[in-house]
């Protein structure tokens, strides 16, 4: 069986045109929730556990939640890279996996992006360096009627 390749991604963007349909996203601006997603190391070189680096190699994640859910048109998100040594990004791609954006998360910063979705679903996030191990969901939900 012949392993297909992940296709190539742009170094970092926000949506364009036809993912802002999807979701906008700024970097500044009021939001209506705050969910903060942190990078974490689980087994890195430096602490180990020695066996499961030696079998798997270094293993990061999302800290806290994999799974986000929020309404249509309601603003949220920060994402804080922890660690000192390690860079990440933050790729969300569609249902049907097209990726709408990435960025980088630079080691030891809070990365702010106010997010809108305007479509429900269910929506992937990783980082591309290091997946599949670092990855979660948003789950876009009805707006309920005010």
């Amino acid at each position: 069986m012949e392993e297909t390749a992940a296709p190539e991604v742009a170094s970092s963007y926000l949506p364009k045109v036809e993912a802002a349909k999807v979701v906008s996203v700024t970097n500044a601006g009021p939001a209506m929730a705050v969910v903060v997603v942190q990078t974490q190391a689980v087994a890195v070189k430096e602490t180990g556990p020695m066996e499961t680096v030696a079998r798997f190699g270094e293993v990061y994640a999302f800290r806290r939640r994999s799974l986000l859910s929020i309404a249509t048109n309601r603003p949220l998100i920060r994402i804080w890279n922890l660690q000192p040594d390690n860079q990440h990004d933050f790729m969300l791609m569609d249902p049907q996996y097209n990726v709408l954006m990435k960025v980088a998360l630079p080691p030891l910063k809070e990365t702010a992006f106010v997010f809108t979705f305007h479509k429900e679903g269910l929506f992937d996030f990783v980082c591309a360096m290091h997946r599949p191990e670092m990855n979660g969901q948003i789950l876009v939900l009805p707006a309920r009627p005010q």
